[in-house]
């Protein structure tokens, strides 16, 4: 209890310090932007040259306006990207390709040189293909039309290494390359973009996420050095004198009220575990007459581990009918993986993917029946190769 009470303390001290303690002197650099209502806002670490001074963008991170007021970043390898839009508090940014062909541009995409990295790195693999090729209507594939011509189409087919790729007879491999993708939230699981959509790169240094989240502008302490501070923007009102003593007058009481919170949450906690202690000694046929109380939001590993497992062979065959993806992760099955099967409904999935969905959720991401409400077998690796025809069907 005295633990959570020093906590709480200090948590009180950090605020009233960091509200009596006066703002850092305003940063003479102000934000700039190409355009007048579109592009992203710039300030540090970025800064726009020939407009902002040297000292207003960290090394590496300047920018220019280009002839149709698009905001135009220059990596060192792979020539100039138009920035869409800059998180400074997650420190990231989206970029583009200015003549609307982005994948033509992944063909040779490199970072290096840059203070960049990518923020979620997805492999492909283009190809080349015949005109009257068709069969190219599953996620797998996405049709490059900026790249494509009369004859043939080029496509991006997903893979998780170049190694797995199966060419169809119909096309020809150009490249296999990794792009630093956007990824979006969905209700079961995270996936990527689409290859057309913008690039997303973030930086590590310097390092200004705390500073913006906390409202302030990040930027150089002096005009020599490289020390990083954060600037709260001036604001008019009241003068400094009257602002400190409003913040004492508030912050004195609000630091009391804190402090007697905190007493008063410890003895509730005080109490509750003197209860609970009372009750773990009573009658052992008074706590067997109190109902099971059972978390339905997701399953035990225990359970979990009881489902069966299924380790691939070359041939890619599962014992009943299903699909060769997985349909958490979306990515194929490959030989000598381990696939999760549930009892209930016997659907197929990566067992890492699906340990990870029952300890969350205690039903089946596909069909939503509860694994539960059958008697799981006993746990169990079987390996299913091309020579096992007996114990195995085809898998496609």
């Amino acid at each position: 209890m005295e633990a959570i009470a020093l906590n709480f303390f200090i948590f009180s001290s950090s605020i009233f310090i960091l509200f009596t303690t006066p703002a850092l002197s305003a940063n003479s650099c102000r934000p700039d932007s190409c355009h007048a209502t579109l592009g992203p806002v710039i300030r540090f670490p970025f800064r726009i040259r020939n407009r902002q001074p040297a000292r207003c963008g960290y090394q590496g991170f300047d920018l220019h306006c280009d002839a149709q007021n698009q905001t135009i970043l220059n990596l060192p390898q792979s020539g100039e990207f138009v920035v869409d839009h800059i998180d400074y508090t997650s420190q990231s940014l989206f970029i583009n390709d200015p003549y609307s062909c982005l994948p033509n541009r992944i063909l040779n995409f490199t970072m290096s040189g840059s203070p960049f990295r990518g923020a979620y790195m997805r492999s492909y693999t283009f190809l080349n293909c015949s005109f009257d090729y068709t069969d190219y209507g599953s996620t797998r594939y996405t049709p490059l039309f900026c790249m494509s011509g009369r004859n043939y189409t080029v496509l991006a087919m997903n893979s998780r290494s170049s190694a797995a790729v199966q060419v169809p007879a119909a096309c020809r491999r150009i490249e296999s390359v990794v792009v630093p993708m956007q990824w979006s939230a969905s209700q079961f699981y995270w996936s990527p973009m689409d290859l057309r959509d913008d690039l997303e790169l973030v930086w590590r240094e310097p390092e200004c996420w705390d500073c913006e989240n906390s409202g302030g502008l990040c930027g150089f302490r002096s005009d020599s050095g490289l020390e990083i501070g954060c600037y709260r923007p001036s604001r008019s009102g009241l003068p400094r004198s009257a602002k400190y003593g409003i913040i004492i007058g508030v912050g004195i009481p609000g630091l009391l009220c804190i402090i007697g919170l905190a007493c008063y949450a410890c003895g509730m906690i005080r109490a509750f575990n003197i209860r609970r202690h009372l009750d773990t000694e009573l009658p052992t046929t008074t706590s067997n007459l109190r109902p099971s109380i059972r978390s339905t939001s997701g399953l035990d590993l225990p359970t979990i581990e009881s489902y069966p497992k299924t380790v691939l062979g070359e041939s890619r065959r599962l014992p009943e009918p299903n699909d060769g993806t997985c349909p958490i992760c979306l990515s194929d099955y490959q030989p000598k993986e381990t696939l999760r099967s549930l009892p209930e409904c016997n659907h197929y999935f990566h067992a890492d993917c699906i340990d990870e969905w029952l300890k969350l959720n205690g039903t089946c991401p596909l069909c939503r029946n509860s694994p539960e409400s059958s008697v799981a077998t006993p746990f169990s690796s079987t390996s299913l190769s091309s020579s096992s025809s007996s114990t195995t069907s085809d898998h496609r």
